[in-house]
């Protein structure tokens, strides 16, 4: 991974808590600095699964995956804190104030953003969500608790907050609903397999993987014929209206990416290809003529893939900053 991306991933990262309390935390801390996705593990959350409801304080900085009830109060005025939420990939995430003690007129603020951002670069980028930038930002004290609840639009969401007198703060309940069709996801681990589908709808979805990969895609249905067109010229698939194209880059926005393959045709049987990149996305660009699906599985590039690049790899791009 490239200093600046991986430095970004382990500052939040790093501020995760106890999925088990404080010392199950410390246990885990040495190995997140290797894999920090480790504090994801399904493992860890059959461990939690009869421990509901699931209660702890929320820090300044921090990033949960599970369902529970968190408690911000501040000790000392906290100016710059934001909390990530990231959910499986088929969730979307609720947000509901239970209960808010800011001063909104002092300077404090409580704001959702319907998605993620890091260093300036947004997950779904503009061009992928439904709404405009603005109106992804929901603010507590613009609106107060006539909107209680609010829902994000894919399985991240987040909270930014500043509190300045101590003993102020703020409870949230964070649970997750089913998302029949998942437009854009971030994986909550660098190996898995999914199935995107964009069924008659005019929408761009892209699924996020925060690591160097080995992407193996297995099905490919749109509404044409057959073939794997590697990108050779600034037109490629744009053209046709329903494609799917692979992306790289060293930020979480997929609009600043680089274009590495496109996919124009559907088409059954395995095309794999090696990413060398800190972030890999699959992204489907749909008309809305047409159900438009793509199977595809992913796993983590060993270091000697690294080291080593050969066969059909994408790596000119990236592996140079590794």
């Amino acid at each position: 991974m490239s200093p600046n991306f991986k430095l970004q991933c382990h500052f939040i990262l790093i501020f995760l808590t106890a999925l088990r309390g404080e010392s199950r935390y410390l246990e885990l801390r040495e190995a997140a600095d290797y894999d920090p996705f480790l504090l994801f593990s399904a493992n860890l959350k059959r461990e939690l699964a009869g421990e509901q409801p699931y209660r702890r304080a929320l820090r300044c900085l921090d990033m949960l995956s599970l369902q529970g009830q968190f408690t911000f109060t501040a000790d000392r005025p906290q100016l710059h804190c934001a909390a990530f939420f990231i959910g499986e990939p088929e969730e979307f995430i609720t947000i509901h104030y239970d209960q808010v003690s800011i001063d909104c007129q002092g300077g404090d603020f409580l704001k959702v953003f319907d998605g993620w951002i890091l260093k300036g670069e947004k997950f779904p980028s503009s061009q992928d969500h439904p709404l405009p930038t603005a109106e992804r930002y929901i603010d507590f004290c613009e609106t107060g608790l006539s909107r209680r609840s609010i829902r994000s639009s894919q399985n991240v969401a987040m909270i930014f907050f500043r509190v300045r007198e101590p003993g102020n703060g703020f409870t949230l309940t964070i649970k997750t609903d089913p998302n029949l069709f998942p437009c854009n996801v971030i994986s909550q681990t660098p190996n898995g397999k999914f199935t995107l589908v964009v069924p008659h709808q005019h929408r761009n979805c892209s699924f996020s993987i925060i690591y160097p990969v080995v992407i193996k895609i297995s099905d490919l249905t749109l509404g044409h014929v057959n073939g794997l067109q590697l990108k050779k010229s600034s037109a490629g698939c744009e053209g046709i209206g329903d494609f799917v194209e692979l992306l790289g880059g060293t930020g979480l926005d997929p609009s600043k990416m680089i274009p590495l393959a496109d996919l124009c045709y559907p088409f059954h049987g395995p095309a794999q290809m090696k990413v060398g990149c800190d972030n890999t996305v699959v992204r489907m660009v749909s008309s809305g003529k047409h159900i438009n699906r793509v199977t595809f599985e992913y796993r983590q590039l060993e270091p000697y893939e690294l080291e080593n690049p050969n066969g059909n790899s994408i790596g000119e791009f990236c592996l140079s900053d590794l």
